[in-house]
């Protein structure tokens, strides 16, 4: 190829249709624009694959370039790029990219019903769609202008071809979605997002997501990238706006999701993804732990969770995985009616398990058991837990924190706070014969249980008041200042000193005055004299368990808030 032949070369532009001595076959044009097609129509691949291009250079011929060709050439390329992006980006632009999309949408939906047995008729068309959402991707980098998709019902159409008979189709619109709702983009024009997401809100997005993800396959790559797409797609959008959680999970995004989870695939990037947005879904949203519960989504938690009773998680993303799935499952359980699901599902004795089998899953397993056991809707939680023999594996945990907390990115204080809480919510739940088999445990080996909670106490004391001192030192200095101290500052400092300890000091002073009014003196002399030997003091433990008394219940009725601090206040008189 001489330097005259390489100055006639015209790189092809992509949006231009291949001439008819080019060979025109459907294929041929497919290669042809084969820069526009990042994933495109998998199904006219296979008739590409036999057509050479005319037009390209050999990469043969290529490599013997000399060095002033291959500038020349270079030069050309350079020129031609500079050429494709000249166009700027505009309000005109975009509507009449918008224009052009609704004419190719409409076309090849003509085609596909005047000719439904002959692909080659509505092919091109096909492809000419399939460019146009290509080009659509730069909309996504002006949010200001989401509104003319909407005036100009772009959404309703994109919406529409979800469920085109291409799945190719379906997942271009799935990749250009994704694009336009990343979370980015989103915040960059409030204005803009806002309008977008009510108009997807407005067509159904989610329940026609989920329709497009039941036919695709995910043996095929573009199609498994299709369902990843398709779920950062809400990911985004719950982001944006946390309220729509309820509506995606009952559109059908919640049963589609427990199903993938628990299908029997190899672990991959859409079965982690999945066990994110799942865990999303169910927070803080008692609509969707309660659509999860009905739809036998504690179960299928479970089913999924008991792989690594005795196995730890192989890779770091199925680590992750895993803690995704009991996130959600402590999301759930924060629902009464959760409880007993979670019962029946022998959801303690996995737990129990988790707790001796001494794997990654211990740590979490104790938060869940923490989770199901907590306030008087535990109770029957707490129960079980004693007669599965929970006591000798709960209490070897309160005894000495385990080493190997590091590897699962758990902290010290995290482990004694949700044994503690969990040894508090059996003392304030139990009755009877469990009642007292859990008190023996306190007076077993000469007290050692004792000691040890005495030991806590004092640790988290120190903690606290050094955060206590420091919190007064910055008061002090905001009162010099001039500073008002609002309620907002308040409750901050009330935050950072229940991140300092707080709370699982406030754990230990309530074991320690329930034990001591449990009628077993030998528990009551031995609190108070190891309080006397440390230089402890009453006052200060009655101190701690009125401010626990004031910030119990959060969220529960009067009658139990009053009920409940009254019966500690007793409890501390009695102390």
């Amino acid at each position: 190829m001489d330097v005259g032949e390489l100055l006639n070369y015209q790189p092809d532009r992509g949006a231009k249709r291949p001439r008819e001595e080019d060979g025109g076959s459907a294929g041929a044009e497919e290669d042809l624009r084969g820069g526009k097609q990042q994933k495109g129509l998998a199904r006219y691949r296979e008739a590409a694959a036999g057509v050479g291009i005319e037009t390209g250079i050999d990469i043969r011929e290529n490599e013997e370039l000399t060095g002033d060709k291959k500038k020349i050439l270079e030069r050309l390329m350079d020129q031609d790029e500079e050429e494709l992006e000249a166009e700027p980006v505009d309000e005109s632009s975009v509507k009449k990219m918008i224009l052009t999309f609704e004419k190719r949408s409409y076309k090849n939906q003509e085609l596909r019903i005047k000719f439904p047995d002959n692909p080659e008729k509505f092919m091109e068309s096909e492809l000419d769609l399939n460019d146009i959402i290509q080009e659509m991707h730069v909309i996504a980098t002006m949010p200001d202008l989401y509104h003319l998709l909407v005036e100009l019902n772009a959404v309703h159409s994109l919406l529409g071809l979800l469920s085109h008979e291409n799945t190719d189709v379906a997942i271009a619109v799935v990749d250009l979605l994704q694009e336009l709702t990343d979370i980015d983009t989103l915040h960059e024009s409030e204005e803009g997002a806002e309008v977008l997401i009510d108009a997807l809100l407005e067509g159904q997005v989610v329940a026609l997501l989920v329709q497009n993800m039941e036919r695709l396959d995910e043996q095929v790559k573009e199609e498994a990238d299709g369902i990843y797409n398709t779920l950062a797609i809400t990911e985004n959008m719950a982001e944006f706006r946390p309220g729509l959680c309820t509506e995606a999970a009952q559109q059908g995004l919640m049963q589609w999701l427990l199903k993938r989870i628990k299908a029997k695939m190899p672990f991959d990037a859409n079965k982690l993804y999945c066990s994110e947005i799942l865990a999303i879904l169910l927070q803080n949203n008692d609509n969707t732990r309660e659509l999860l519960g009905e739809m036998d989504g504690i179960d299928v938690l479970l089913q999924q969770l008991s792989v690594f009773k005795r196995h730890n998680p192989s890779t770091a993303e199925e680590q992750e995985m895993m803690e995704n799935l009991f996130d959600g499952l402590c999301s759930c359980l924060m629902l009464p009616t959760n409880r007993d699901r979670f019962l029946r599902g022998e959801g303690l004795q996995l737990m129990n398990l988790m707790l001796r089998e001494k794997k990654m899953s211990r740590t979490s397993a104790l938060k869940v058991l923490d989770h199901g056991m907590i306030g008087p809707e535990g109770a029957d939680n707490c129960h079980k837990f004693v007669d599965i023999l929970g006591l000798r594996t709960i209490f070897p945990l309160f005894m000495k924190t385990p080493k190997k907390m590091k590897k699962t990115g758990a902290s010290e204080k995290e482990h004694e706070e949700h044994v503690c809480s969990i040894i508090a919510s059996m003392l304030r739940n139990l009755k009877s014969q469990q009642r007292s088999r859990l008190l023996n445990k306190f007076t077993e080996n000469d007290c050692e249980k004792v000691d040890r909670l005495m030991e806590l106490h004092f640790k988290y004391l120190e903690a606290v008041q050094q955060a206590d001192k420091r919190i007064e030192g910055e008061k002090h200095e905001m009162v010099r200042q001039g500073e008002i101290l609002d309620d907002s500052m308040e409750d901050e400092f009330y935050l950072r000193r229940l991140d300092a300890g707080l709370f699982v000091l406030q754990l230990i002073c309530y074991i320690m005055v329930e034990i001591s009014n449990s009628g077993i003196s030998q528990l009551q002399q031995r609190v108070h004299q190891i309080l006397n030997l440390r230089g402890g003091s009453v006052k200060v433990v009655r101190h701690i368990m009125r401010e626990y008394a004031e910030s119990i219940g959060d969220g529960k009725s009067d009658e139990f808030k009053e009920a409940e601090r009254k019966r500690i206040m007793d409890l501390v008189d009695n102390f």
